[in-house]
């Protein structure tokens, strides 16, 4: 069987100019303002040994994983799905002797083994920050300004940021709320899927409430609050209301507690952002938990930004300042062009035409045609 000249797998894709500078463009702005933080930024391989992409981070699961063997090594490698993990392995071994905390920020592709239907591509470009060290609420706080920060720069307005509390049922399920521990997962996944019906099948009645615990954050924290009678969530919800007085006025905050889709690793608490025009969520972060190869545990707080979809709404996108060059043109006056910005386009013979410039060079000043 052969393929369509030009044919990708499914769930890649070129990205061609405008976009691909724009992408670029963005990319380098997040990055810039992770930066001016104090984060420093790493780069590690897309592709390492799959242990190592699924045993740093407590809780995490070997999903999600393209895997390959590797010709030399003869060992199973995998592309990253996500950067957080290595992150994680960087922290641990590489500069396992850095002061704490420690700020390190990154960005690049990663490849999912999966698309979904909201977001069908396999092959994404992912910028974030990792705080190692520290999962204190004054950490949490500074992740999510830094979060807001880089999706400001990046042009994103009308931001929401979504909080949930991951091991919320696990919390609950040891305590006022008892479950068997081999229903806690069953009891997790069903609050998840906001199944109501399943819940009372399930025998776990008493979580019912929680679903009715989310909305706006002014809303929901009231309700969580009077849910808690045995006030085993008072610090959680005090550290809740820290972080958005830290955050301020300018996004708008909701909490959905029981939201568990995507945040497997993450411990107390975790986030979604979104933002005014985009489908979906555009970021995402909380605590976490790295594993040390002595066994040691280390708290972590960090936040993952997704390029792609800024790209498709148009952000990043400047407009051209494209100046032809006809043949015989003042060199010494391009070159004072391009160190002003402008893109310079030259003639490679009297036949070329100026397609896609705004300007043509006329003796030694841009002209607009």
């Amino acid at each position: 069987m052969t393929i369509a000249p030009g044919l990708l797998p499914e769930g890649l894709r070129d990205r061609l100019p405008p976009e691909a500078e724009a992408a670029s463009r963005l990319m380098h702005r997040v990055i810039v303002a992770i930066g001016r933080h104090g984060y420093e930024r790493v780069s590690p391989p897309l592709a390492e040994f799959e242990e190592s992409l699924v045993g740093r981070l407590k809780s995490s699961r070997p999903q999600d994983l393209l895997r390959m063997v590797d010709p030399v090594s003869q060992r199973m490698l995998a592309l990253r799905p996500d950067i957080t993990a290595q992150i994680g392995r960087i922290a641990a071994t590489r500069m396992g002797h850095a002061p704490r905390p420690l700020r390190l920020a990154y960005g690049g592709p990663v490849i999912k083994l999966r698309a979904t239907q909201l977001r069908p591509e396999r092959e994404l470009a992912q910028a974030g920050a990792e705080l190692i060290g520290s999962d204190s609420v004054a950490a949490v706080s500074e992740i999510l300004r830094v979060a807001l920060d880089a999706l400001a720069a990046a042009g994103v307005t009308d931001i929401t940021v979504d909080l949930t509390l991951p091991d919320l049922v696990d919390t609950l399920a040891g305590g006022a709320w008892p479950v068997d521990p081999a229903d806690v997962s069953r009891v997790r996944a069903l609050l998840d899927a906001k199944d109501a019906g399943g819940l009372a099948a399930a025998g776990a009645d008493a979580y019912l409430p929680l679903l009715s615990a989310a909305g706006p954050l002014d809303r929901a924290l009231p309700k969580l609050r009077a849910l808690d009678q045995a006030q085993m969530l008072d610090t959680r919800l005090s550290a809740i209301e820290t972080i958005a007085a830290a955050i301020g006025d300018g996004v708008a905050l909701t909490l959905d507690p029981t939201e568990r889709h995507g945040f497997e690793y993450q411990s107390w608490i975790g986030f979604s952002l979104f933002g005014g025009g985009l489908a979906g969520e555009i970021g995402r972060g909380g605590s976490y938990t790295i594993v040390h190869g002595n066994g040691q545990e280390e708290a972590a707080v960090g936040f993952s930004l997704f390029i792609d979809p800024l790209v498709d709404i148009g952000l990043g996108v400047e407009p051209a300042r494209r100046v032809f060059l006809p043949v015989g043109h003042d060199a010494a006056a391009a070159a004072a062009l391009r160190r002003d910005g402008w893109t310079t386009v030259a003639a490679l013979s009297e036949k070329d035409q100026p397609h896609g410039c705004t300007h043509i060079l006329d003796a030694d000043e841009p002209r607009t045609f």
